[in-house]
């Protein structure tokens, strides 16, 4: 299972639930259409956070027969591990505990 990476799970909730959506579907991509089911967000909310996330380089649009179709950015999602964290969350959980 994929999800975004730690460093931006500190986004706005449908900013993070759009990367983790986009991050289970990466391959085949998410229209407009399929993340608004995926994601409990209105229109506006889920309209606005793509286009924060688009800002940041953190979503990549292509067209793809005659449809927009919305991916992650490689560098945004990582793969979660059955414990829940994923291997960058569990050095940063430790880096924030220590004090370096």
């Amino acid at each position: 299972m994929m999800r975004a990476k730690q460093e931006y799970r500190d986004r706005d909730g449908t900013e993070v639930a759009v990367l983790d959506a986009l991050a289970d579907r990466q391959d085949e991509g998410m229209t407009i259409f399929e993340l608004r089911a995926a994601v409990e967000a209105d229109i506006d909310t889920l309209e606005d956070a793509l286009e924060r996330l688009d800002d940041d380089d953190l979503i990549e649009a292509s067209r793809e027969s005659g449809r927009t179709v919305l991916v992650p950015n490689g560098d945004a999602i990582t793969e979660s591990h059955e414990n829940g964290h994923d291997e960058d969350g569990f050095i940063e959980d430790i880096r924030r505990r220590l004090p370096f």
